[in-house]
């Protein structure tokens, strides 16, 4: 079996179907369209075209190589400290990809935060300084 090649192209050299392909695959996965009828249909593109290129085509997302750090921290068992926490990552920049919580013990819960720092208005260190000083906020580290 011969070896699979994949090119990285510029979209814009490219027939126009492929970027409705594209669009109608977006449409999907975001939830605006329901089916793939629908979804062809908003792209402007057959059923048959979109089948035909479906698993080929792929958006090339600089967003998704960006470079990602985890926070971990020890937080309190009090209301609001990890809507703080959460505030801070937000005021500094940081998309949160996914957040874990454990169930408190002895009154502290060890929460995990990965996020995307590509974007970041500040340093890590510098959040990592901030994050610190919200109270109910017991250890931070960033990895």
């Amino acid at each position: 079996m011969d070896k699979i090649k994949y090119y990285l192209v510029n979209a814009n050299i490219l027939p126009e179907v492929f970027s409705k392909v594209i669009n109608a695959k977006n449409l999907l996965a975001s939830g605006e369209a329901a089916s793939v009828s629908q979804a062809v249909r908003m792209a402007g593109i057959s059923r048959s075209a979109y089948y035909k290129y479906k698993d080929a085509i792929f958006e090339y997302n600089t967003q998704e190589s960006d470079e990602t750090a985890t926070i971990n921290a020890k937080l309190k068992d009090n209301a609001g400290v990890l809507s703080a926490l959460m505030s801070e990552i937000y005021k500094a920049g940081a998309n949160v990809l996914s957040v874990n919580q454990s169930v408190p013990v002895n009154s502290v819960a060890d929460v995990s935060v990965t996020v995307r720092i590509a974007e970041m208005n500040i340093s890590s260190d510098e959040l990592v300084n901030l994050i610190k000083v919200i109270d109910g906020v017991t250890a931070v580290s960033l990895s």
